[in-house]
């Protein structure tokens, strides 16, 4: 909307949409991976908050992302549409080539529809109560997130082709974001002493135990 409302688009808008919307995705996904390591370095503790929502918000772009692709990609590129553009035939065609493209087609929308789908059941357990239902799971459940963003990253490469700059951008934030975290916690369990089993008591000859 913003490059509409300054003259800013190019011959192919709907393409424009179809980009940005990716790019907002990854954008939010390394937002998401970046409130760890800016809590851990300033303290900010207040900023944990924000999380859920920005991985929503990531969630948000990804889905307009592939709706954009089923409509200015596999709808546009469908030749004819029998009984009209909203009949049966037609989304079983739209639905046939989609799944072409997923199943091996186009190896970039089959990494990037991975992103999404991994993205999914994080959006769906994002709420208070789906956290308390799912205890420590939830978190284990929620590093699929760092898998999104790698996939996010591999698509958008795959993408480009020719050039890679801008993708390359991506792949340094993610690896940085997730090389933190890795530092971060072998640092912490470098610190962590180890615990040694307690000891057992002595155990009294039998001889004594009947002389107390």
């Amino acid at each position: 909307m913003w490059a509409f409302l300054t003259d800013r688009l190019s011959v192919n808008p709907l393409g424009d949409l179809t980009s940005e919307t990716g790019i907002w995705t990854l954008r939010f996904l390394c937002l998401t991976l970046a409130i760890t390591p800016l809590r851990r370095i300033t303290g900010w503790n207040a900023i944990v908050r924000f999380r859920r929502m920005i991985g929503l918000f990531a969630f948000f772009y990804g889905s307009l992302h592939f709706l954009t692709y089923m409509l200015v990609d596999r709808l546009a590129g469908l030749v004819e549409f029998p009984g009209g553009l909203v009949s049966i035939e037609t989304i079983r065609r739209l639905a046939a080539s989609i799944a072409g493209d997923i199943a091996g087609d186009r190896p970039f929308i089959t990494i990037g529809f991975t992103a999404l789908a991994l993205l999914l059941p994080l959006a769906l357990t994002s709420t208070t109560g789906m956290i308390r239902r799912l205890g420590r799971k939830w978190q284990a459940l929620h590093r699929l997130v760092y898998v999104s963003a790698c996939l996010g990253v591999v698509h958008y490469w795959w993408l480009v082709k020719a050039d890679i700059s801008r993708p390359r951008y991506y792949a340094l934030a993610v690896g940085a974001l997730l090389g933190f975290r890795a530092w971060w916690s072998r640092r912490r369990r470098s610190r962590t002493p180890a615990r040694t089993p307690a000891a057992h008591p002595r155990r009294m000859p039998e001889s004594q135990r009947h002389t107390m």
